[in-house]
């Protein structure tokens, strides 16, 4: 039985509308990204997932899901591409869904490098990354979850075709509906796999120093502003997440703001930020304020990790973020919007059905008008 509802809460700030590049959104809450794991096997989008978009499309934002920009950049089984025709034709039922409702919706997109497992390689081959260092975790695969391996290093001469898979993804996703883009560049992938020290050991014009690890980073910005407009582009840091078993970087706080820095260069219209460990403590270790990101970027920023309706409050009177972003509350929660305007209470996440599946756990949660009905 759901408690009784608190007073609506007014003075937040996380309800008034916003300039994000282009768009004017309605409120300052987005949903985050979040793998659920069901696309077909060959990464083509489903029609329920139109149903699971249109359901949250009250966020001022919704990131959809990572997106594989490339067969290889595929990690996880049943996560959908946007790398050929039948994928974004796929894509445009669930973007007009999103829109039919008055909502906004961008697509993030996803090369995972050495998270990933050869069962999911075109092939079978081995994942690539920039350095040999295999990572102690396991991928997501039709037959459950399995150990990753040690990764193939790129070729210097391959990571151009990288740039190029990246800005045709960029390309197909406005060809799909989509209003935006957000490079993935967090939580251990690819392209945070080249900027960090610690997975980096590369000794050409992508490794060493710390002007060569964002070099590809930055190559796929311009590449995918090129193709989409910088008022349609985002991109997600994650400074000091250990997720992935991707280790820190020696000094986060410069790397992450010379990148931030760089970055303003092209005008994006929002950085993304995972503060502290994904889905984990949000403490960041060695005294890096990440306030200095949000001073030094000239754009939108949006915070996310472990915000609640208190948290999200602080931080909007603080000043402290121009949006927040709220994952695993929107899983359980399509209405999430209305439930923190009027301070209900939310419904609990089912884990067990968080990855792969149908409809239960994924489009069949209750919104609060069903809910306070049965609680009756």
């Amino acid at each position: 039985m759901l408690d009784a509802i608190v007073a609506p809460q007014t003075d937040t700030g996380l309800f008034c509308p916003i300039r994000l590049g282009r768009y004017l959104l309605a409120n300052r809450i987005a949903m985050a990204p979040l793998t659920r794991s069901r696309a077909s096997a060959d990464g083509t989008p489903v029609p329920l997932m139109a149903e699971y978009y249109a359901q949250r499309a009250s966020a001022g934002l919704i990131i959809a899901e990572a997106t594989n920009i490339s067969p290889q950049g595929r990690g996880y089984a049943f996560t959908p591409g946007i790398y050929n025709a039948t994928q974004v034709e796929a894509w445009q039922p669930i973007t007009r869904a999103v829109h039919n409702l008055g909502g906004n919706i961008f697509v993030q997109l996803w090369h995972v490098g050495r998270i990933s497992h050869p069962s999911l390689q075109p092939n079978g081959a081995l994942p690539v990354a920039p350095s040999a260092i295999r990572p102690h975790i396991e991928s997501y695969t039709e037959s459950g979850f399995q150990p990753c391996v040690t990764p193939r290093p790129l070729e210097t001469a391959e990571i151009a075709m990288i740039v190029e898979n990246y800005r045709r993804a960029a390309s197909n996703a406005i060809d799909a509906g989509f209003d935006g883009v957000e490079i993935h560049a967090a939580n251990g992938y690819l392209l945070e796999q080249f900027l960090r020290d610690s997975t980096n050991k590369r000794t050409d014009a992508y490794g060493g120093s710390r002007e060569n690890r964002a070099r590809l980073l930055f190559e796929v910005a311009r590449t995918v502003v090129a193709a989409c407009g910088s008022d349609r582009v985002g991109i997600r840091l994650s400074p000091v997440t250990p997720v992935n078993d991707i280790g820190p970087d020696s000094d986060p706080a410069t790397t992450y703001s010379y990148v931030v820095e760089h970055l303003n260069s092209l005008g994006l219209a929002y950085l993304h930020v995972i503060e502290g460990a994904t889905q984990g403590p949000r403490e960041v270790p060695g005294g890096f304020d990440l306030q200095i990101l949000r001073s030094l970027f000239n754009g939108c920023y949006i915070a996310n990790n472990g915000y609640d309706l208190a948290l999200a409050t602080a931080a909007r009177r603080q000043g402290l973020a121009d949006m927040i972003a709220f994952g695993r509350a929107f899983i359980a929660n399509p209405d999430l919007v209305e439930r923190l305007r009027l301070g209900a209470p939310l419904n609990a996440p089912d884990r067990a059905t968080f990855f792969g599946g149908g409809a239960t756990g994924y489009t069949d949660y209750p919104r609060l008008e069903v809910a306070q009905h049965a609680a009756e």
